[in-house]
């Protein structure tokens, strides 16, 4: 395996750039105000949810237009300095981090929904907006959009890690939901890929290339997607059993059986007592699934009861329905509040987030040697899953004070990542690689496909200034 866990290894390779005065003076020519390097803006954009410690980029731009990310790329390109895409700062493996200086690119301000067109069932977007925005703007339409990874994530950011979430085991992720890009290239050429047909096969996929790229070949400005009828009919509901083998076992012969379930979570016991205590609910402190149905009456009422049947057969227990939104949301808000509950459980603690996929058939084996590990190991952790979709994560809470931790839980997650490779998964369902699994890629990848992604990078970024010791290094 390629992903060391000595501690000497533990932090980012930081080989900070010059960014020169003659840079910053043109940057604040160009955008005024909207240029800034005061510490507390630049620490603001020099740090995401992932625990890395890296110094902050040399300044931040607030770009409110395609054009100002253009000029403000051209002109980092004509010093050779590094150009970092930020959303709302919410990724998890240290895409934001200026690991070799440069500067940030705020796209926060371009939060227009360009274009509603409901009858093609299509929505283009400024990279800025954020999901629940999209929800918001579309609600009379009778359209939403699915993908949810959790946090009120920017568009923008969603597309460039390629995000899923709680509604992919039936809407599928980003890649399947974005149709058409706007990109500023790194010689700051605005370029154009796919169109809001539902399907072409005119020259290699652009789309699928800058999706998922997690800014290193681009900054993403602009976004066309995929939406979706609001179902006739959604019911939730929460059920309990007498351990996580239960769950997944369940799950699996969910999935396998055909049950068109729209979201099926897993909640172990330690996150149920943790968002228990956050959000002052009284779930049953046993490992629980979270699901949810879409579809007419009548089909949702026939999931519902299949569901209870097989869910009974594993020891499932303490079904609990809500119908109205209000309820729905309450449940979903929960879930989605799972990272702050726990760590609110630990004052001052730093959480390493990780993130794997398995083969649905393999989910048990990869999740219970992994609960096995995290148990044995004293590290205070959560675990939540996608599990429909075989995804699913470990939260390690760590005290940044005792190094020891860290290194355990490192090594807890190389075995985890390890075990899913081996499998037949992936290193990251949904969250990227990032910094932290780049020795990962190469594993589950191999050589050769990291090297023609490499070739892909220079030949579209010849000056490596796009998101720079992202993925994979040179």
């Amino acid at each position: 395996m390629n992903a060391p866990t000595a501690l000497s290894h533990l932090v980012p390779d930081v080989q900070q750039r010059d960014v020169p005065a003659a840079l910053i003076d043109a940057l604040k020519q160009r955008f005024g105000d909207r240029c800034s390097t005061a510490m507390v803006v630049r620490e603001q954009h020099g740090r995401d949810e992932s625990s890395f410690q890296v110094p902050p980029p040399a300044a931040v731009v607030f770009a409110e237009s395609t054009q100002d990310v253009a000029d403000a790329v051209r002109l980092a390109g004509q010093y050779d300095a590094p150009v970092i895409p930020f959303g709302v700062g919410s990724s998890l493996e240290g895409h934001l981090l200026a690991v070799q200086g440069g500067i940030s690119i705020d796209v926060s301000r371009m939060n227009k929904v360009v274009a509603v067109n409901a009858e093609d069932l299509t929505v283009t977007v400024q990279a800025g907006v954020t999901r629940k925005q999209v929800n918001e703007e579309i609600r009379s339409t009778g359209l939403f959009f699915p993908i949810d990874p959790g946090a009120d994530a920017s568009i923008g950011g969603m597309s460039a890690t390629r995000a899923s979430g709680t509604n992919a085991v039936r809407y599928g992720t980003m890649r399947e939901n974005v149709l058409a890009l706007e990109v500023v290239t790194a010689s700051g050429e605005v370029i154009r890929t796919g169109t809001r047909a539902k399907k072409s096969s005119a020259g290699y996929d652009l789309t699928r290339l800058f999706v998922g790229s997690e800014g290193t070949l681009g900054v993403i400005t602009e976004i066309t997607l995929r939406l979706y009828p609001i179902p006739e009919a959604i019911s939730a509901a929460v059920c309990s059993f007498p351990s996580i083998e239960a769950a997944v076992r369940t799950t699996i012969q969910l999935i396998q059986l055909g049950v068109p379930i729209a979201r099926v979570e897993l909640i172990d016991h330690n996150s149920v007592r943790m968002v228990n205590a956050h959000s002052k609910l009284a779930l049953r402190e046993e490992p629980m699934l979270l699901m949810e149905f879409h579809g007419s009456p009548a089909g949702v009422k026939e999931q519902a009861e299949t569901v209870q049947e097989i869910a009974s057969e594993f020891g499932g227990n303490a079904f609990a329905w809500a119908e109205t939104p209000e309820e729905r949301t309450r449940l979903w808000t929960a879930r989605h509040n799972a990272y702050f509950a726990a760590v609110q459980s630990r004052p001052g603690c730093r959480v390493i987030s990780t993130d794997t996929c398995v083969p649905i058939s393999r989910l048990a084996d990869c999740l219970l040697d992994s609960v096995a590990e995290a148990d044995a190991s004293g590290i205070p952790y959560f675990l939540v899953g996608h599990v429909g979709d075989g995804n699913f994560h470990f939260g390690y809470l760590l005290d940044p004070n005792v190094p020891e931790e860290r290194v355990t839980a490192e090594d807890l997650n190389h075995k985890l990542v390890s075990r899913a490779l081996a499998l037949g998964g992936t290193c990251t369902g949904e969250h990227g690689v990032g910094l932290h699994k780049m020795g990962f890629l190469v594993d589950e990848a191999g050589a050769g496909a990291v090297d023609m992604m490499r070739t892909i990078k220079r030949a579209l970024d010849p000056k490596n200034i796009m998101n720079p010791g992202k993925i994979f290094s040179f």
